[in-house]
């Protein structure tokens, strides 16, 4: 067999690909008028938190470390550019040209400052004056006035003026306070209509109260996003280390400067001078910038213009029992989230906290609310002097204040804490209650694909299980213990645990497949992740398909594997789904000779999952919780609706099938579900 150097699609480039799909959600027809919106907004709240974190990974390594790699990382950065670019032009004309004409065509009216009737031109101008005015702040760009800071992830105009007394023409730097404003204001209008104003084009409207001395020239949309990374040096006392970089996050040096492409050349020069001078992070945008903002467009009462509500489904086992510890005793119960109500996991921890005969409970915490049941739910349990531990992840990126904050009312309440690990995160999300029965101690575990946060588990795609197995709650506490004693190493039988014996347990199962397809047995693998990037996993997965192991692959995001290469993996088939919820949960299953192995897990197939995180991939022995998550992933890739196919191009086409049965994953799922409850 001709042997071929494996060929790997660059992360960066492939995670843009991804957040393609999600604009394709946004001109797709078939998607509600008002969700296709949505689809703007998660689409510009990615992408600038890519530009945050990868971004600016790439441009502070640019300019800490000179060497070969640097030019590498330049290329790179044109090519993303160039992407993006691309798409932000495509983004710009399904906003302009399809979504706000057929909001029209629906009596939702955009307006802007050049087509408002009278009644609506005198409300804007009161607005402007009354509420608007007082949250100002003007500075004129003239070597007499300190440069402006540019705040992250601020809306500002740049305005280009002439003066009325010399001719001179000047410059100005003006902020739109949509941090504590609306970006959207709703306007007088018919009955029958929903009118409604940017916040940016009301003050457009009115910059002639600001300027009675000058003739605006220009007025252009601009902003900043700033690098995200902490660049910890993860000294003895994290927490205030973190939190004094958290300070130095908001002045942390850009990543990207982005403004209306409508913008003059002279002016756009003027900017850069000023203010950003490296061209490579230079951005051309539309004439609004943070779409994510459409998040909190005020939607009329039209629901033919949104998703049908799915009501959250019944657990039929918890519903039909007075004790979670029964139910869980007489067998491994699984919850799917957000078809299934997330309430279940609040209502067993509340329980527990209640319940005399538990005596402890131990949890690890990634990412939590601001005004988390599941945190009030502990502090209760410490109320009731049961034995809280919690391990909390102060790392989190962009959830670390929240976290800080629940860390120290936990302490306050008795309750012991555990901090961050240097250099590894614990991103594993389990729960382990203690209960004394009949004199002897009992264990509950819960172990999810998911974090503990109410509010994202009604719009991601995860997997929670129940167990009482007592090979399950031992290696669960085994990990507890170890966050306790982290200098000898654990070992599982069961679980498969980084960075201590995941990779090489998924490598002997790829491998046991290889095997098992030489000796031409059945050998097959399923894997669903939301990033796979790991170089040496990719590679045994190549050496798995071209042993002729037929392998699918799920994946939500980045995908650093080439699919469909003769002699490399032309037997791997990888897909893609974006739809209503958010796809998180991971999922591996090995056909192991028809003793078919699955399991859930919290990790991806990522460098940084697999050596640089404490993750737990959880093996699923019950045959009822086998059958719904094995029925949920045939609906995945059987998906001909939803699902795209991931190619050698990057493409992103629709998955085509023979089928006339249409087939969309999520909408199944929620059915086959609801014939459970």
């Amino acid at each position: 067999m001709k042997k071929l150097k494996p060929k790997y699609f660059n992360r960066d480039l492939s995670w843009l690909s991804f957040n393609y799909r999600v604009l394709q959600e946004a001109k797709n027809k078939e998607v509600p008028l008002l969700e296709r919106l949505k689809f703007l907004a998660i689409y510009s709240s990615n992408l600038d938190e890519f530009y945050r974190v990868r971004v600016g990974l790439l441009r502070t390594h640019m300019l800490r470390i000179k060497n070969k790699d640097t030019v590498n990382k330049k290329k790179l950065l044109i090519k993303i550019q160039k992407k993006v670019g691309k798409q932000l032009n495509e983004f710009g004309k399904i906003y302009r040209r399809n979504l706000v004409p057929q909001l029209a065509r629906n009596k939702i009216f955009i307006r802007t400052e050049a087509d408002l009737n009278k009644e609506q031109h005198a409300f804007v101008e009161e607005y402007f004056r009354s509420v608007i005015l007082p949250e100002l702040r003007l500075v004129f760009i003239d070597g007499k006035h300190k440069i402006p800071f540019l705040e992250n992830k601020q809306l500002y105009f740049a305005i280009k003026l002439k003066k009325l007394s010399n001719k001179k023409t000047e410059y100005a730097i003006l902020n739109i306070p949509s941090e504590k404003l609306p970006r959207f204001i709703k306007l007088p209008s018919r009955p029958t209509q929903h009118a409604v104003i940017f916040l940016d084009d009301i003050i457009r409207q009115c910059l002639h109260f600001l300027f009675l001395d000058h003739t605006v020239k220009a007025c252009h949309a601009i902003k900043i996003s700033r690098d995200a990374e902490l660049n910890l040096d993860e000294e003895d006392d994290l927490v205030q280390e973190i939190k004094n970089k958290l300070i130095k996050r908001k002045t942390n040096p850009p990543s990207r400067f982005l403004y209306d492409n409508t913008m003059p050349e002279d002016m756009l020069r003027h900017l850069r001078e000023i203010f950003f001078s490296m061209k490579d992070f230079i951005i051309p945008g539309g004439r609004y910038h943070n779409f994510e903002d459409f998040f909190s467009f005020p939607t009329p009462d039209k629901p033919r213009l949104k998703y049908p509500v799915l009501p959250e489904l019944k657990h039929k086992a918890f519903e039909n029992s007075k004790s979670f510890f029964e139910t869980i005793t007489k067998r491994d119960q699984i919850l799917h989230f957000p078809y299934q109500s997330y309430d279940y996991i609040v209502n067993f921890l509340e329980q527990a906290a209640e319940d005399p005969a538990v005596t402890r409970i131990l949890i690890t915490l990634y990412r939590v609310p601001e005004d988390s049941k599941i945190a009030n739910a502990l502090l209760k349990a410490a109320i009731n002097k049961k034995a809280v531990f919690v391990f909390m992840e102060v790392k989190a990126r962009f959830n670390e204040v929240v976290n800080i904050y629940w860390a120290q009312k936990f302490e306050e309440a008795g309750i012991k804490v555990l901090y961050s690990f240097k250099k590894i995160k614990v991103h594993g999300k389990m729960c382990l209650v203690e209960r004394m029965e009949k004199g002897k101690k009992k264990k509950y575990a819960y172990l999810s694909t998911g974090n503990f946060h109410e509010k994202t588990a009604r719009i991601y795609c995860d997997y929670g299980c129940f167990t009482a197995k007592k090979e399950l709650t031992k290696e669960t506490e085994k990990i507890f213990q170890y966050f306790n004693s982290p200098g000898s190493e654990p070992r599982f039988r069961h679980f498969l645990v980084a960075p201590f014996n995941l990779r090489d347990r998924l490598k002997n199962m790829i491998h046991a497949e290889i095997r098992n397809a030489k000796a031409k047995k059945k050998a097959s693998i399923i894997i669903k992740v939301n990033n796979l990037e790991d170089i040496r996993v990719i590679d045994q997965l190549y050496n798995a398909s071209r042993a002729g192991v037929k392998i699918t692959i799920i994946v939500r995001g980045i995908c650093c594997l080439v699919p469909g290469v003769e002699d490399l993996s032309e037997n791997i088939k990888v897909i893609s789904i974006v739809d209503r919820y958010l796809e998180h949960g991971r999922v591996f299953i090995f056909h192991a000779n028809g003793k078919e192995r699955m399991y859930i897990s919290s990790a991806d197939l990522m460098t940084r999952n697999l050596s640089r995180r404490i993750e737990a991939v959880f093996p699923v022995y019950d045959d009822n919780a086998r059958q719904e998550i094995r029925q949920a992933i045939d609906f995945q890739m059987k998906d001909n609706t939803k699902a795209r196919k991931l190619n050698k191009t990057q493409s992103n086409p629709y998955k085509q099938s023979k089928s006339q049965k249409k087939i969309r994953s999520q909408l199944d799922t929620y059915k086959y579900l609801a014939g459970l409850a």
